[in-house]
């Protein structure tokens, strides 16, 4: 009888243990009380403040910007052998992280971003990025579907778009709409920058991931304005 009860007893005791509801998770919240309090650096826990610095750069490359083609980044070194999550970025900028450049391509979807600690965690949408996916401008039949594993991403910062309303994803998404085969011809400048959090984890879909114009704080030509570029200029304009 003792034995039987003992055997009841271990069952109901490895029962609960099973049905134990376990301790949730706390969610963590923005790291700064806004943007403008937020450091170029970010915050947060394991972040890389080197990559959050080059994301939030406040000074423009002197010079003109260079003419570059989607197939001219996307050949660009991805993995970038040496280089490690926090280290120096040497290594990028002899690649051609940093150096202000100008692209025309095809502009096929524009997301809204997600918190970021570049952005010190914070949400909504004054507070983060827009990523729009940028394809070879001679795609005769382009397609989110087909071609976004191939693509690079404009990325433009909240910070820039205080300052440049005309990059908001309202402005851009119509715009993107409305074009044939819902591909968008712009022409867009900005900086160059290795979007190493991706390339060494969370990877996205697309293979390579250096940005095509990265924080453009100083973009001298707006998507919006840019919508219908002749087919015969490919950028050296």
């Amino acid at each position: 009888m003792l034995r039987i009860l003992s055997a009841v007893l271990l069952l109901i005791v490895s029962i609960s243990s099973l049905s134990a509801t376990p301790p949730k998770k706390t969610k963590k919240g923005p790291c700064a009380a806004s943007l403008a309090k937020c450091p170029v650096t970010g915050c947060g826990g394991n972040i890389d403040k080197n990559l959050n610095r080059q994301k939030n750069i406040r000074t423009a490359p002197s010079g003109a910007a260079e003419d570059m083609t989607i197939a001219e980044i996307k050949a660009l070194d991805d993995p970038v052998i040496g280089f490690a999550k926090g280290g120096s970025r040497e290594k990028l900028t002899a690649l051609g992280e940093g150096k202000l450049i100008r692209v025309v391509a095809l502009a096929l979807v524009v997301r809204a971003g997600s918190k970021e600690s570049c952005n010190c965690g914070l949400t909504g949408v004054a507070n983060t990025d827009n990523h729009i996916v940028l394809i070879d401008p001679d795609d005769g039949s382009p397609s989110l579907e087909a071609d976004e594993a191939d693509s690079v991403t404009a990325e433009f910062t909240p910070r820039v778009r205080k300052r440049l309303p005309d990059l908001s994803r309202a402005e851009l998404k119509p715009l993107i709409d409305a074009a044939p085969q819902n591909a968008l011809r712009v022409r867009v400048t900005g900086v160059l920058m290795f979007d190493s959090e991706h390339s060494l984890g969370r990877h996205l879909i697309r293979h390579n991931n250096w940005e095509s114009i990265q924080c453009s704080l100083w973009s001298t030509v707006l998507l919006a304005r840019l919508a219908r570029i002749p087919a015969q200029q490919t950028g050296k304009t």
